[in-house]
């Protein structure tokens, strides 16, 4: 089961009840980045950030335990964390390309 980071999901939510607002009190008109909040690349640089921070935690809780200056729960736990974020990034690409396919096969 893949999870995904509480902040990452909050900031996703508020950006979109912001768009969602922004887009009732002007119909038919969404903004493309309303001011002061991240545009999606923002928001996917963010997270991919956040993956690569995870991951490397989980390397280096591995390496504090081989040179034994590291509780093994905490090496299980940052390397557990480091595997759902790779599955969760892994699960995400394969949404992405898989709608890419989709879109590359309607009739135009």
């Amino acid at each position: 089961m893949a999870t995904v980071l509480p902040s990452v999901a909050v900031n996703a939510y508020q950006t979109l009840a912001k768009l969602s607002a922004d887009a009732t009190a002007t119909p038919g008109v969404v903004p493309a980045n309303v001011a002061g909040q991240p545009n999606f690349g923002d928001f996917l640089s963010n997270a991919v950030k956040d993956t690569v921070s995870t991951i490397k935690g989980g390397e280096q809780a591995a390496m504090k335990q081989v040179a034994g200056q590291a509780d093994i729960v905490d090496v299980v736990t940052a390397v557990n964390n480091a595997e759902i974020t790779l599955d969760t990034v892994v699960a995400v690409r394969d949404k992405v390309i898989g709608a890419y396919q989709d879109i590359m096969r309607m009739p135009i």
